[in-house]
């Protein structure tokens, strides 16, 4: 930038964007400082190196303000957990269902998890119905990102924003091949 180039002709572009030529670093300093803006290098390594009349300040804020932009436009997947355990009640599974729709409504993934405590791990296949209950109750709300697998002593489901009915036919056949 400015008395920082050390080559003797540059290419200039001036601030529209238009090409002006070939021209002694020093004639390039000058038009740029009598319109009150920098050199800038932006091809360091072309023949002879492309240098552009701009304003450095604000060619650094429009860059930092689109950086800015681009990461608010970035999508963060939330990931929200719902705890249940083998042997719930009708009206509790309904509950959690409900609080299960909601999280896939807001975009959100759900890993759903069973719990099972003391000898429990015995009657794994009432794990298993509690998440056949909670996929019915979903129906095509939710299709099955991660089948029911065991971790330790629990056995955990991802489940993401259904893609309509042929998403969930989709998962319950990955479910039935892992029976």
């Amino acid at each position: 930038m400015n008395e920082r180039i050390r080559v003797p002709e540059v290419r200039l572009i001036d601030e529209t964007g238009q090409h002006l030529g070939i021209f002694r670093t020093e004639e390039a300093l000058r038009l740029a400082r009598e319109r009150g803006l920098d050199l800038v290098e932006v091809q360091p390594n072309a023949t002879p190196p492309v240098c552009r009349i701009m304003d450095y300040g604000k060619y650094r804020y429009e860059e930092s303000r689109r950086e800015r932009e681009s990461r608010k436009r970035q999508k963060t997947i939330e990931v929200k957990e719902i705890r249940l355990r083998p042997r719930i009640d009708m009206h509790d599974l309904e509950t959690k269902v409900r609080q299960i729709q909601q999280f896939l409504a807001d975009g959100a993934k759900v890993k759903v998890t069973v719990l099972f405590r003391g000898r429990e791990i015995v009657y794994q296949e009432l794990g298993e119905r509690v998440l056949q209950k909670v996929l019915e109750l979903l129906g095509a709300r939710a299709m099955v990102e991660q089948a029911p697998h065991l971790e330790g002593k629990t056995l955990v489901m991802f489940l993401a924003p259904g893609r309509g009915e042929t998403a969930r036919t989709g998962s319950a056949d990955e479910q039935e091949q892992e029976s």
